[in-house]
């Protein structure tokens, strides 16, 4: 009832709805990355063996940030 009172409106958006940006996107992001302006985390697993327990911590909400599991080294660097 408060909603309707007040009018409150909500609003999203949907990832798709920018597509056309998708290249300045990148552009920028690159560049924020390399400067430093943009920070990120990874919470790294080494071996696929250990995956199903870095699967039930991120359930657990364990984990921090991106979680990764790597099974080998990058093979293009």
């Amino acid at each position: 009832m408060p909603l309707l009172v007040k009018r409150a409106l909500i609003k999203g958006f949907l990832v798709g709805d920018y597509q056309h940006r998708q290249a300045e996107f990148v552009k920028d992001v690159s560049e924020w990355l390399r400067e430093g302006k943009l920070k990120y985390k990874e919470d790294v697993v080494e071996r696929l063996d250990r995956a199903p327990h870095a699967f039930i911590g991120l359930l657990q909400g364990k984990n921090f940030g991106k979680l990764i599991v790597k099974v080998s080294d990058d093979p293009t660097r």
